[in-house]
């Protein structure tokens, strides 16, 4: 099996065929017959020119080259040549893949660490992507195997080859390996706990005999296991995607189906887009609207990479099911426009790198440039150039015209009121009017539907946070007044749909069904046994359903989420529960927690990462009344705990404080702390083998100490 030295000896092998007659084509089109003297041997060094033939066939020249000389040639060249044609990141794609390379070319008798070799692929897709597809997704392939130890999504792995190449080495390297990372693991875990005055926090054994904790059931994705996820990586920018520079989980076609649950207004969305290209009816013209954070982004990210094509379909299974819904046995190769409003400048000319010899002003500049270049067909561009340099819009028959041309062409349309606000009441931009982009909308709309295969996705806010002001309401009731003239309105995401995709996004699949189906109906017999201590629908069997379905983590935890704090401004929904539950898992993965489910009262508040996902929503002092109230050595619950060996067992009283803080979901706008039922309370924090008693003592002890900063309102409805 390869090591990682080999995956980055094919890695460079591949970008060696892509990059030599990329490279040589551009610099012979620069030096004409002279181009291998002049643009390739004047330009290397003695050390770089050796063994390279002083003259030859252009295929000869060509293949002479390898991965090295051909970043060397790019970087010499970049102000002359490439600059017009590449991006900035190029550039520094370039620069590491030199230094990648050089380690690669001394590594001695040592493999490249993991990280090591999944960055230096990671930046070779990046390098290749617009340049060749087949060798992208392969170097991909390679990638995929160094992280997660398969060729696929993360989440094909198994719970053995989840760590990466780890699960491919021999046994003396297994050893080593396993040494490396339980040292590595001791280090994070001293960096955590030197982070807290409390190095407790977690419950350390299993409450009843016979059942498994939730970590050795349902295990976390790597990234978050591993701490490698980063806060950003949970919100999708379509224009980050097109420049190439998206992380790995929106960037990678088959990583980001993998990771993603396709919900039914997502699956309706790609049905109706599928037979759309290809000819067969489907709406020509869908708005996308919902409440900040409602996942438009990520379902438009969705249609990206399913319509343009690029990844093989027998590695996006999620996206199978969708395929057969839409009646369709293979997808046109679409060519994809993105038009992201907060990402566009309208005070500037934008010269693309990649398309070099126009100029771009306006958002249909922008939409044609992008369909001519996928088309392969620059002349594409003159049939709306007089309209873009002009700053009018060119009419509907002109981006039909556009559109056939071109077809099958979808247009992603996001952050246009954010656009439009940009440009309200200011005269004389490149990008034209206020009232010329608005008409531009209209006749795209029409033009979509005018096309013979060709399709308009437009996300619509809804919320105030993304609307704005006067600017972007006026923008609204136009753009709002226009699409619905011809639309068709995509289904957002559901309560329990985003159930799904928290655990789709942060778990690997349970492997072992008959353990999680164990622990849930112990929790439903808990519920049952003691009837008067928890919420009606909490004995039903839908409610059994319900906790199967969000394993590892507790129905209540999403409902506290979803029900109370995402109606906190700012809070977005399954965005920020992701943000909040990725911080939850991993320290609790770290801490090695043996709680049978992840409940309100294990979230740590205790951990700084974790508060300040819940805090940061909230007015300034939060974290002090958390400190003081709530969890940590010097809270009052820690030291309600300390003084009475029965309740400190279990940290009851600490975890009745987190349920509580949890499911009181300070409100901003109000001014106060929202209460809680004593029900649910107990709901938040009893497992079975435990003693609901101890918690209801644990309950009357903090009441009787009158925990100011929590709220006497709360604790006195709980």
């Amino acid at each position: 099996m390869a090591d990682n030295h080999h995956r980055i000896t094919e890695g460079f092998q591949l970008l060696t065929v892509t990059l030599a007659p990329y490279v040589c084509a551009q610099i012979k089109a620069q030096y004409s017959d002279e181009w291998w003297q002049k643009g390739v041997l004047d330009i290397l060094f003695d050390t770089q020119r050796r063994d390279l033939p002083e003259k030859g066939d252009d295929e000869t020249l060509v293949q002479s080259l390898d991965a090295q000389r051909c970043l060397i040639l790019i970087d010499q060249h970049w102000n002359t040549l490439f600059k017009a044609k590449l991006t900035r990141d190029h550039r520094n794609w370039v620069k590491e893949l030199l230094s990648a390379r050089n380690k690669w070319a001394h590594r001695g008798l040592v493999a490249p660490a993991d990280e090591d070799a999944w960055r230096a692929l990671d930046t070779m897709t990046r390098m290749l992507e617009q340049l060749d597809a087949e060798a992208t997704e392969r170097i991909r392939e390679l990638a995929r195997e160094v992280r997660y130890g398969t060729t696929g999504a993360s989440t094909t792995s198994s719970r053995s080859g989840n760590t990466g190449a780890l699960a491919m080495k021999t046994a003396p390297e297994v050893v080593a390996a396993s040494a490396h990372a339980e040292s590595e693991r001791k280090r994070g875990e001293a960096k955590i706990d030197a982070a807290r005055t409390d190095k407790g926090g977690v419950i350390t054994t299993v409450p009843r005999q016979g059942l498994q904790p939730w970590r050795f059931v349902a295990e976390p994705h790597p990234d978050v296991a591993q701490g490698r996820y980063r806060q950003a990586e949970f919100a999708a920018d379509l224009s980050q995607v097109l420049r190439g520079t998206a992380q790995v989980e929106y960037q990678d076609p088959v990583e980001f189906f993998g990771r993603t649950y396709i919900t039914e207004g997502m699956s309706g969305l790609l049905v109706q887009a599928l037979r759309r290209v290809s000819g067969k009816s489907g709406e020509p013209v869908i708005q996308l609207k919902t409440a900040f954070g409602g996942g438009k982004t990520h379902s438009m990210l969705a249609l990206y990479h399913l319509l343009r094509g690029v990844a093989p379909l027998d590695k996006m299974p999620n996206a199978a099911e969708v395929i057969e819904r839409a009646g369709v046995t293979e997808i046109p190769r679409t060519k994809v426009a993105i038009l992201v409003g907060t990402a566009l400048n309208p005070t500037k000319v934008r010269k693309p790198p990649t398309f070099p010899g126009i100029s771009i002003r306006t958002l249909w500049g922008e939409m044609a440039a992008q369909l001519a270049e996928q088309a392969g067909d620059p002349k594409l561009f003159d049939i709306i150039r007089d309209a873009d340099k002009s700053s009018v819009p060119p009419g509907s028959e002109t981006l039909v015209e556009l559109f056939d041309a071109c077809g099958p062409c979808l247009i992603l349309v996001d952050e246009l009121i954010a656009y439009a606000r940009k440009i309200y009441g200011v005269p004389g931009l490149v990008a034209g009017s206020f009232e010329a982009v608005l008409t531009f909308v209209q006749e795209l709309t029409e033009a979509a539907r005018a096309s013979r295969n060709s399709l308009v996705v437009a996300s619509i806010p809804e919320s105030d946070t993304e609307i704005g002001g006067e600017a972007g309401q006026l923008a609204l009731e136009k753009i709002e007044h226009t699409f619905g003239r011809m639309e068709s309105i995509w289904k957002p995401v559901g309560a329990e749909e985003g159930f799904e995709i928290v655990r789709r996004r942060l778990f690997l699949p349970v492997e072992d069904g008959s353990s999680r189906d164990d622990i849930c109906r112990a929790f439903n017999d808990l519920y049952r046994q003691h009837g008067n201590e928890f919420p009606a629908e909490c004995k039903e069997g839908v409610y059994f359903e319900r906790m199967k379905n969000c394993y590892p983590i507790h129905p209540e935890v999403f409902d506290r989420l979803y029900n109370d704090w995402a109606t906190i401004e700012g809070f977005q929904k399954t965005r920020g529960v992701l943000r909040l539950m990725a911080a939850v898992i991993h320290d609790l993965w770290v801490r090695q927690d043996a709680s049978l489910l992840i409940l309100p009262g294990s979230i740590p508040l205790d951990a700084m990462i974790v508060r300040e996902e819940l805090t940061r929503h909230l007015q300034e002092g939060w974290n002090t009344v958390i400190e003081t109230d709530i969890d940590g050595a010097r809270s009052l619950p820690y030291r309600i705990d300390s003084d009475n060996p029965r309740l400190g067992q279990v940290m009851a009283a600490r975890r009745v404080a987190r349920s509580i803080f949890l499911g009181s979901a300070p409100s901003v706008k109000e001014q106060r702390v929202r209460g809680i039922e004593d029900l649910r309370v107990r709901l938040g924090v009893a497992q079975p083998g435990e003693q609901v008693s101890v918690f209801n003592d644990a309950l009357g002890r903090m009441i009787d100490k009158r925990v100011p900063s929590v709220g006497r309102r709360d604790l006195a409805s709980a």
